[in-house]
């Protein structure tokens, strides 16, 4: 009996970490959308038990300690207003996020790496002016050549991103698991009941 009781309390305890809290900026609206900006259960919970956050919605799971019970937070909301940045990092994340996961040069969405359009080689710099998500095949068949010499062609130019920009193409990609309470606070296309 009590390797059994040993056994479901271990098992519910790390089941428990399935249970992120979407976090929303003081206006209700997610810190970013693409990473979505969640927070372990534990984290949302110390949150709010130091009063920086209100739990909006919640789980039917509830977590114990000797003192008190408390249901496990889904969303939450920050008390104080986050600016968010007006300068986007120029970081691989970033990059395949402007140019949406899409080769710059194909439109592949397969073995995604990054290709600078005018080579290094011929004093191209690292900027976001310069630097395009390409596949490895397209990156392969470019080398360090000019795109007229490769006989290639870019489907955009490469410009600097916002940040207002990244978060909205950042709507886009929804994770693979959306729970129900987050929903009236992501808008992604969902449809409207009348």
């Amino acid at each position: 009996m009590e390797r059994d009781f040993r056994t479901t309390f271990t098992r519910a305890a790390g089941a428990l970490k399935h249970h992120p809290a979407l976090v929303l900026n003081a206006d209700y609206r997610p810190l970013s959308y693409y990473p979505l900006s969640l927070w372990p259960w534990q984290e949302a919970v110390k949150a709010a038990f130091l009063d920086r956050v209100d739990i909006v919605a919640e789980y039917d799971e509830v977590v114990r300690s000797p003192t008190m019970t408390l249901r496990i937070p889904s969303v939450v909301v920050l008390k104080d207003y986050v600016q968010p940045r007006k300068r986007v990092a120029f970081t691989r994340f970033n990059l395949f996020l402007r140019d949406e996961f899409h080769c710059q040069y194909c439109g592949a969405r397969t073995e995604l790496t990054f290709d600078h359009v005018v080579p290094r080689a011929s004093g191209g710099r690292t900027s976001w002016e310069n630097v395009v998500a390409a596949c490895a095949p397209c990156n392969l068949r470019k080398g360090s050549k000019s795109l007229a010499r490769a006989g290639m062609s870019l489907r955009k130019p490469p410009r600097r991103p916002g940040a207002q920009e990244l978060l909205n193409l950042g709507r886009k990609f929804p994770p693979n698991h959306l729970h129900e309470s987050w929903m009236d606070f992501l808008y992604w296309d969902a449809e409207l009941q009348e």
